[in-house]
């Protein structure tokens, strides 16, 4: 069924599918909120109507999941300085806790210039100049001033950090969940797979694989590759290749490297078909010509030079 048939037959239902009142005899029907295929004058009749919709309510419910679950997201925003996509990597994009914008590599690493053209000082922010933060509690202070104001970032931050204890913050799982719950009711996909990893591995929280799941999917369907690949490599465990497949395909054309590397080696599995693997090499080859910049490519081989020193 497409999406506009199924509008179609929603729009086409105007009677009560228990008691067969319509919209002149009762007031505004309300359409079942896991399937959309009935509606129901009350609540009375939903419950009493359920037994026999049960079935084919669930169903539709799945469908319309996996159809949302399944959709490549959008890309990532532009970095606010050169305007090309941001890359998904972490390495690939700088937070910036004194303005809160999201700046490529390349423009953080780039050489920063006033308006005669002469060099200044590089530990400014490249975006509104303010200097860096000289020790943890100036940074701490302003992520929460960032927090304080919404700003979904600098919110996943400290509950980063309290779960890791990082910037003289005392560990606290509590707080850490609190936090990147909140972070992600903001849209922030980061929070809800780190979420997702919590309910995994049990940190701070009973470990539970369906709500792992479902922070998982929450992430991936925000856009976030890497809990992406995560359904991708829960699917191929159960041994639902096809599903698994669908993951890792969505995850390399969002540039995770990892996804595409799983479709190669599915393919010599037998999982997959060439076909199947030449079209992930040439998505993931998109992502990176969308991504791509000198400045960028110059600041990730410095950051190669500086891990041996």
């Amino acid at each position: 069924m497409s999406t506009e048939d199924t509008t179609a037959e929603e729009d086409n239902v105007s009677i009560c599918a228990n008691c067969g009142k319509g919209e002149e005899e009762s007031d505004k029907l309300k359409a079942c909120t896991a399937c959309k295929l009935v509606k129901y004058c009350s609540r009375e009749c939903q419950i009493a109507h359920r037994p026999q919709h049960k079935k084919e309510c669930r169903k539709r419910a799945a469908e319309l999941h996996d159809i949302e679950l399944f959709k490549q997201p959008p890309p990532e925003e532009e970095c606010p300085i050169c305007f090309l996509q941001l890359p998904t990597l972490h390495t690939g994009w700088v937070y910036m806790s004194c303005c809160g914008k999201e700046i490529c590599s390349g423009c953080a690493h780039a050489p920063l210039f006033d308006n005669q053209g002469n060099k200044v000082d590089n530990t400014k922010c490249a975006f509104c100049r303010t200097p860096a933060p000289t020790s943890e509690e100036e940074l701490i202070e302003r992520e929460w001033k960032r927090a304080e104001d919404g700003d979904s970032q600098a919110i996943y931050n400290l509950g980063y950090f309290y779960n890791e204890g990082f910037y003289g913050l005392r560990q606290d799982y509590t707080k850490a969940l609190e936090l990147l719950h909140r972070a992600g009711n903001l849209g922030s996909t980061e929070a809800y797979k780190f979420i997702g990893f919590a309910y995994l591995q049990g940190r701070g929280v009973e470990v539970d694989k369906k709500k792992a799941n479902h922070y998982n999917e929450l992430a991936a369907i925000g856009g976030d590759s890497e809990a992406r690949h995560n359904l991708g490599t829960m699917e191929g465990e159960a041994g639902n290749h096809d599903r698994a497949m669908k993951h890792y395909m969505i995850a390399a054309r969002s540039g995770n490297t990892v996804s595409l590397k799983t479709i190669k080696q599915m393919y010599s599995n037998g999982y997959v078909t060439k076909e199947d693997y030449t079209k992930a090499l040439q998505s993931y080859q998109t992502y990176l010509g969308e991504v791509k910049s000198k400045q960028r490519d110059e600041a990730a081989a410095a950051d190669e030079e500086n891990r041996y020193y």
